[in-house]
């Protein structure tokens, strides 16, 4: 089971809603929750956002974005990296290709791409994460090479299948890798312009960015990695072969902007937003992961979508609760400060609370 799994299966644990004293339990709590964090030098800086039928109900930033020059982290300014989310955002970008009949979700994956030589993946398979692709090896998790998408799909080229496609589940970036290249492909432009045209731009996410090394971008918070005396500034790393998977920069105001268009209807119809947000079945049992977006429950059953992201200098949570038409995006400038419990329990603090107003 891999890292992002076993989040899942963790997900709510600690922050069990409950159908009683709804004024015990809330903002405050939440903001109590995240502010330990910094204070106990868990993190280094974080911004939340919550929105909850369509606007903004919860907004601030906790720590710092540069711990040297001591910069706040501020909430609608702060840019930190996104890690996996970057994944939902990519699949809204494929449901529109497949909107507009650009691209198909079973077509083969060889239509596209005739070099890779496995020749029974499907995009749906590399969405999914079905396709049997082997995830990272050794240092590849940090790579700090000037690699294209088409340099990035080397890694891994030449290398066996785990299963055959369609028969497991392994969640990886490369599955991510290929899929863009497709995706550019069959568009005939480059896998960050689609991204812009069809979601970026129409949602107006204007903070949302393509992380290029040595170019910080306006308002960019420094990326950190926790160690037992501290932070030290995480190492330099070049994403943008895995941008699909990994490589996006963007605010909490962003994501929760990107948010809402899936719940409303805004980007993809619904329908097909349908189908991207259900989980895949493998042998009867459900992987609780749909079209490049995770899904669950909480505790009392409310299902949501969104995903968990852990990179190099950066920890991400985005969940959309579709019934509570609520939006939540969590954002830290650290790799893995293995802070998930506490997390669960701010968001369930404020699921519940949410969860009781009218």
């Amino acid at each position: 089971m891999n890292f992002i799994q076993k989040l899942l299966k963790r997900l709510f644990k600690h922050g069990k809603a409950t159908t009683s004293s709804p004024n015990t339990f809330g903002p405050e709590e939440a903001r109590e929750i995240l502010e330990q964090l910094y204070l106990q030098q868990k993190i280094p800086g974080l911004a939340i956002q919550v929105n909850r039928e369509g606007s903004p109900v919860l907004n601030f930033g906790i720590g710092m974005a540069n711990l040297e020059e001591t910069i706040p982290v501020e909430a609608e300014k702060t840019v930190f990296r996104i890690a996996s989310v970057s994944k939902p955002v990519t699949a809204t970008a494929l449901a529109r290709l497949v909107a507009s009949g650009l691209i198909d979700l079973e077509d083969p994956l060889q239509k596209y791409v005739p070099e890779y030589p496995q020749n029974d993946i499907r995009i749906r398979h590399l969405a999914a994460h079905t396709a049997g692709i082997r995830g990272y090896k050794g240092k590849e998790y940090a790579l700090n090479n000037p690699l294209d998408i088409e340099g990035g799909m080397k890694l891994f080229l030449n290398d066996p299948l785990v299963f055959k496609p369609g028969k497991g589940y392994l969640y990886n970036s490369f599955d991510s890798v290929l899929l863009s290249l497709a995706m550019q492909r069959a568009a005939r432009i480059p896998f960050a312009d689609i991204v812009e045209t069809e979601v970026l731009k129409p949602l107006g996410m204007d903070n949302t960015f393509v992380e290029v090394p040595g170019q910080p971008v306006p308002g960019q918070a420094i990326s950190y990695t926790r160690f037992a005396g501290g932070f030290r500034q995480a190492i330099s790393v070049d994403n943008r072969y895995k941008l699909a998977g990994g490589g996006y920069l963007s605010t909490v105001g962003d994501l929760c902007l990107f948010g809402e268009a899936c719940l409303n209807g805004q980007i993809v119809p619904q329908a097909l937003q349908s189908q991207f947000t259900s989980a895949q079945m493998i042998k009867g049992k459900s992987t609780w992961y749909g079209l490049g977006w995770q899904l669950g429950e909480d505790i009392p059953g409310a299902p949501y979508y969104g995903h968990i992201g852990n990179g190099v200098g950066g920890y991400s949570n985005f969940f959309v609760y579709p019934e509570q038409k609520m939006v939540v995006s969590i954002l830290i400038n650290c790799t893995d400060p293995k802070v998930q419990p506490e997390l669960n329990e701010a968001i369930g603090a404020l699921h519940d609370f949410y969860s009781f107003q009218p």
